[in-house]
């Protein structure tokens, strides 16, 4: 069944943000500090990894590492024109939103956990390669196994920062939804080199989002999204 993965996926953030949301306020402040920290460091972790993976490589026994300057190319020009659309003020814009839509206008932290919860599990090549494996070749079992993984990571989100990361489900179902369906488009583009690139700019952008929670909103990480799409055009163009 096409399109099973964006709905398991979809359905294990909202579990995972229903059990944090219900069992986190049995616990103390200082435990919901540390889970924070601890989600944070874990987002931290996985995005080092990815970007390790991406930029380090093994040459005449040595390590080494490269793709400096296309790093840098990506987050730059994708940083400008973020900031002059301003999507994390649109991201903002719909938490306040669905804050008053659903009734929680007065819970100060919906919108940043929304914010956050959204950018941790909506970017990054599980989410992209996973709905095109869906719309082309009918497997969901990437977004199943990312779906594990968001469940984990929003139900500990939830406990810290609230409801609003439950709300995270709503981004991830359009975004892999529409994807799955414009698979077969996508298809051409998204060669070894493209999911590669999309890859380590996702995994910098996870990591970027983990500074985030440890450190308190430092990065204007929705704004620096542009730069997956300059990531996957510049394999098309080189």
């Amino acid at each position: 069944m096409i399109g099973l993965g964006t709905i398991v996926n979809t359905a294990g953030i909202a579990l995972g943000g229903a059990v944090g949301y219900f069992f986190g306020r049995f616990f103390k402040e200082r435990l919901r500090e540390t889970l924070n920290m601890a989600c944070g460091v874990s987002v931290l972790c996985i995005g080092v990894a990815g970007t390790m993976e991406g930029m380090l490589s093994i040459a005449d026994g040595k390590l080494a590492s490269g793709r400096s300057m296309f790093v840098t190319l990506c987050l730059v020009l994708g940083g400008l024109v973020g900031e002059i659309i301003n999507i994390e003020g649109f991201f903002e814009r719909f938490g306040e939103w669905l804050k008053v839509k659903t009734g929680n206008g007065g819970d100060n932290r919906f919108t940043e956990g929304f914010v956050t919860a959204s950018l941790t599990v909506c970017i990054g090549a599980m989410a992209v390669v996973g709905s095109i494996e869906d719309g082309i070749y009918g497997d969901p079992s990437v977004l199943i196994t990312k779906a594990v993984l968001d469940l984990i990571i929003v139900l500990v989100m939830t406990c810290s920062m609230g409801i609003g990361c439950a709300f995270s489900a709503v981004p991830v179902a359009l975004l892999e939804g529409l994807m799955t369906l414009a698979a077969r488009l996508l298809k051409p583009l998204m060669t070894e080199t493209a999911l590669a690139n999309l890859s380590l700019i996702g995994s910098i952008l996870i990591l970027c989002v983990g500074v985030n929670l440890v450190f308190g909103k430092r990065i204007r990480v929705a704004n620096m999204l542009p730069g997956l799409v300059i990531a996957v055009g510049a394999a098309i163009v080189i």
